[in-house]
C-alpha cells in the first residue's frame, strides 16, 4: 500500500494555510535568510530561479530551485532542540521521499561564510 506522504505535492496542490505561512514567512525573513536571498534571488546563482519561501505540500521551505528540484533551509539555534531535530528530520524524510533534495545550512554559517554556503549550493545544483 503506498503511503500517502510519499507524494508530496507541490506548491499547486498546498493547503491555502500553506500559502499563508509562507507569505508571512516572506515577510518575517531572518537576517541570515536575507542575506541568502540576496545572493541568489534574480537568478543571480548560475542562472538559476529559486523562489523565497516556497509551499510543498503541508510544509514551506526557505529556497527552492524548481529545475533541480532542491530545497535550502536556513536554520537558527532551535533547530538544536531534540525534538525539533526529530521534527526536521522527519520532514526531510518526507520531502525527500518526493524526489527533492534538502540542504541545509546553520544561521551562523549564512552570516559568517556566505561564499562557502554558495559553494556548497552551486555544489548541489550541479549533482
Amino acid at each position: 500500500m503506498e503511503n500517502p506522504h510519499d507524494k508530496i505535492p507541490m506548491h499547486q496542490g498546498a493547503m491555502p494555510s500553506v500559502f499563508e505561512n509562507a507569505k508571512k514567512n516572506r515577510q518575517q525573513n531572518t537576517p541570515a535568510e536575507a542575506a541568502l536571498w540576496e545572493a541568489i534571488r534574480l537568478k543571480k546563482l548560475d542562472g538559476f530561479k529559486f523562489r523565497n519561501q516556497h509551499a510543498i505540500g503541508s510544509y514551506v521551505v526557505d529556497f527552492y530551485c524548481h529545475e533541480v528540484k532542491l530545497a535550502v533551509e536556513v536554520d537558527g539555534e532551535y533547530h538544536l532542540d531534540p525534538n525539533q531535530k526529530e521534527y526536521d528530520e522527519e520532514r526531510t524524510m518526507r520531502i525527500e521521499a518526493s524526489g527533492l533534495k534538502i540542504i541545509r545550512f546553520t544561521n551562523h554559517e549564512v552570516l559568517t561564510n556566505l561564499e562557502e554556503v554558495l559553494v556548497k549550493i552551486r555544489a548541489s545544483l550541479r549533482r
